[in-house]
């Protein structure tokens, strides 16, 4: 019973921290995007596609999670009879998602929100705010990759 706990716990924490640093970072964006769209409305279509950029590594933690819950049989009626190994196995797969998830999100907020300015000085400068917010998003897919790998090498 303790393993599948342990594995459990780590779908949870692979959906939670990502999806909060998604939140701080989108309000972080929306925060810096307000003053531009108040002053000029007609911007909010690209402070809105900026805004969506932090918002990637909840769906990251989201897949990873569900990936994880699959893997355990949760949604096939069968949960799986997990050792403690197992579970561990498990929780330290969906670290990696979960921490860089939580922390690149954050990061990723910070950058565009500066991107915001930016863009509020020169519009044309729009595929550069995306380039600086998306280079943050390479290590949060990387995040990704070696979680999925992980979770698809746990012997069940």
């Amino acid at each position: 019973m303790e393993g599948i706990f342990l594995a459990l716990m780590g779908a949870a924490l692979a959906v939670a921290l990502p999806g909060i640093g998604s939140a701080i970072g989108v309000g972080l964006v929306g925060e810096a995007a307000t003053g531009l769209v108040a002053e000029q409305p007609e911007r909010f279509g690209q402070t809105l596609l900026l805004q969506a950029l932090p918002g990637t590594q909840g769906i990251y933690g989201l897949l990873s999670g569900f990936l994880i819950m699959i893997q355990i049989g949760v949604f096939g009626g069968q949960v799986a009879e997990l050792t403690v190994s197992q579970g561990l196995q498990m929780l330290m797969a969906a670290l990696p998602i979960a921490l860089v998830g939580w922390l690149s999100a954050i990061a990723q907020g910070k950058a565009v929100a500066a991107g915001i300015s930016l863009v509020a000085k020169r519009q044309e400068a729009l595929g550069q705010a995306v380039t600086y917010g998306a280079m943050v998003e390479t290590y949060a897919v990387l995040a990704l990759l070696s979680t999925l790998l992980l979770v698809r090498g746990v012997a069940i």
